[in-house]
């Protein structure tokens, strides 16, 4: 059965309740690793510098505390896997069919405009997800 690691549990500690509960119910049958719940403000504007993100402080789902939003990586995962959309479109359809199921409502960053479809998106980032408002 998978389960997360302590620094997974560590991270998904800093995000809103019901991504724990999503997430925590992903887990119990599909392998995931949480890399990121809160980001402060050095950390999230390393991300926009880096183009890993589009918000710099302040603008991003992740700066809340809780975090409204987190970012999740299948497991295993290596460097590699960062281009595989595939691998992240299969767990992304796990994580969305759970949420529905629980009645959360979150957005997942391959997909934002949530068509179904990652090929029409300008800015794809397949580890997100976060709430919606």
């Amino acid at each position: 059965m998978p389960a997360f690691s302590q620094r997974s549990k560590a991270r998904l500690d800093t995000c809103h309740p019901d991504l724990q509960r999503l997430m925590n119910k992903v887990v119990e049958r599909y392998d995931i690793s949480i890399i990121c719940g809160h980001r402060g403000r050095e950390e999230q504007e390393e991300a926009f510098r880096t183009g890993k993100s589009k918000a710099r402080f302040g603008q991003s789902k992740h700066n809340s505390l809780p975090s409204r939003a987190v970012d999740v990586v299948p497991w295993p995962f290596n460097s590699s896997d960062w281009d595989d959309c595939d691998y992240f479109s299969h767990m992304a359809g796990y994580i969305m069919a759970v949420a529905d199921e629980l009645g959360i409502k979150v957005r997942w960053g391959g997909d934002w405009n949530g068509n179904r479809r990652t090929s029409d998106e300008t800015f794809v980032d397949m580890p997100h997800f976060e709430l919606v408002d």
